[in-house]
């Protein structure tokens, strides 16, 4: 046995603290850990950015373009196009989260008012991240560790950098101070957090009035009938109401800004 008298305390004990019977424990860390960084930071909410870790830059799209094409064949050929085409998703994120942030940024009050909050990983995350950066702005990544897939982005603010072993103590923390989402093109993780959402509203498990923007309507037509959702009477046509589609920076900003200034600024903003 070690002599070292915290080695032997079983709150600075790894094998205890990794063991099935601290589970309950590592769930209250992924609480109350983030809790304290956001307070720390006097962060009273968040816009929350949602889409695929896949997605590419205009600079760097092109550069595989430039660099992949001599070789390719009529597969890959296809593949460096439509990264081309859809990094444009990229690029809007980018500009967005900008806009935004230097709209927070010129409210009155001694809060930290509607920061861009991501999953902190590459792609759409990283665009957010990148965005309010650019902006001057701090920014929040709501990271989680994967087997398969990048982590973290270089331009989430140091100490909003926070990493999570549980997917719902994640999602929790996205919803938890959200007051707008814009959800971008992508895959099953993107589906998932939107779809959770929506359920949560549908239910009234989330009672607060939360803008959600779908940007990229003709993305979210082909991945989501959802007039026929309507029509088979799975949803009502009024759960429409909970979606805004998008195609324009302007638009999602005009959006998401005037709801906010209607629905939820008081006074001086606090």
């Amino acid at each position: 046995m070690s002599n070292n008298v915290d080695e032997q305390l079983f709150f600075y004990s790894s094998e205890f603290l990794k063991s099935s019977q601290a589970r309950s424990l590592r769930i209250l860390s992924e609480y109350y850990g983030p809790l304290q960084r956001l307070q720390k930071n006097n962060i009273a909410d968040t816009i929350v950015f949602f889409g695929s870790a896949r997605l590419k830059s205009q600079e760097a799209a092109r550069a595989a373009m430039e660099t992949e094409s001599s070789t390719a064949d009529n597969m890959q050929m296809k593949r460096l196009e439509t990264d081309l085409e859809m990094s444009r998703y990229y690029e809007d994120a980018r500009t967005l989260a900008g806009k935004f942030t230097k709209w927070s940024k010129g409210l009155k009050g001694t809060k930290r008012r509607y920061i861009i909050c991501s999953g902190g990983g590459p792609g759409i995350m990283e665009a957010s991240n990148r965005g309010a950066a650019d902006a001057g702005g701090i920014n929040v990544g709501l990271t989680i560790t994967l087997p398969f897939e990048s982590s973290g982005n270089e331009w989430i603010t140091d100490e909003l950098d926070m990493k999570f072993h549980y997917f719902f103590m994640r999602k929790f923390w996205f919803l938890y101070l959200a007051k707008a989402l814009v959800v971008w093109p992508g895959g099953f993780g993107t589906l998932d957090e939107l779809m959770e959402c929506l359920t949560l509203m549908q239910t009234q498990k989330i009672k607060k009035r939360l803008p959600i923007v779908l940007y990229g309507k003709d993305f979210w037509e082909n991945v989501i009938n959802w007039d026929y959702l309507v029509k088979v009477g799975t949803i009502s046509q009024d759960d429409l109401d909970l979606l805004h589609f998008s195609d324009s920076i302007d638009d999602a900003y005009k959006y998401v800004t005037n709801f906010l200034e209607k629905h939820q600024l008081e006074g001086p903003n606090f």
